[in-house]
């Protein structure tokens, strides 16, 4: 009887320490950081939010956007988000000045830009062509970096990942629906 207690408590104790060594090896040897999977075909550069927004804080960012980047316009324009994207200014034309009000049916494209597709436009009461009207946009409009007027397909092309933003976030439209007031965002921000 006695060998008996005598081999259970060296039995005991072999796995008491065997289990100590174990969890103190456990303790002691540095943690391995699992590899987080970037998506295929992602920017391992960039992590990626995605926002929805509306119609009413899409208009205070954008107005509030381009007077930041666009301050010294010789001309004085705004945008509003209605059913479509509408772009008000007012054109000098010698010593009068002239309302403008141009109308684009936006589309999100998949590679993350937005297209502005012209839809209506009215100068004062005058006719002008709306190429001509493009144009002289272009020309005489300071626009935010990657934006670029297109005249002679009547639109207006966004880039949206060139667009100027601060700590070099880049924004791709997934979605831009103004008549059912779904917008939607991805956000890239650096991590590199």
């Amino acid at each position: 009887m006695k060998n008996k207690w005598k081999m259970s408590f060296l039995i005991l104790m072999v796995i008491n320490l065997l289990t100590a060594i174990i969890l103190f090896s456990l303790i002691v040897s540095p943690a391995s950081s699992p590899d987080i999977p970037a998506k295929k075909g992602s920017n391992r550069d960039y992590v990626s939010f995605h926002v929805k927004s509306n119609k009413y804080d899409l208009n205070r960012l954008i107005n509030h956007y381009l007077e930041q980047e666009v301050e010294d316009s010789p001309i004085d324009y705004r945008v509003v988000l209605n059913d479509e994207v509408e772009l008000y200014g007012i054109l000098p034309v010698f010593s009068d000045k002239i309302n403008m009000k141009l109308t684009f049916e936006p589309e999100a494209l998949k590679n993350g830009d937005l297209v502005l597709k012209q839809k209506s436009m009215s100068i004062g009461s005058l006719r002008v062509p709306i190429s001509y009207v493009l144009s002289f946009i272009k020309e005489n409009y300071k626009l935010p970096r990657g934006v670029e007027i297109r005249p002679s397909d009547k639109l207006i092309y966004v880039h949206m990942q060139e667009l100027k933003l601060k700590s070099d976030m880049k924004i791709e439209a997934e979605q831009f629906d103004l008549k059912k007031n779904k917008i939607s965002f991805t956000i890239l921000v650096p991590v590199k």
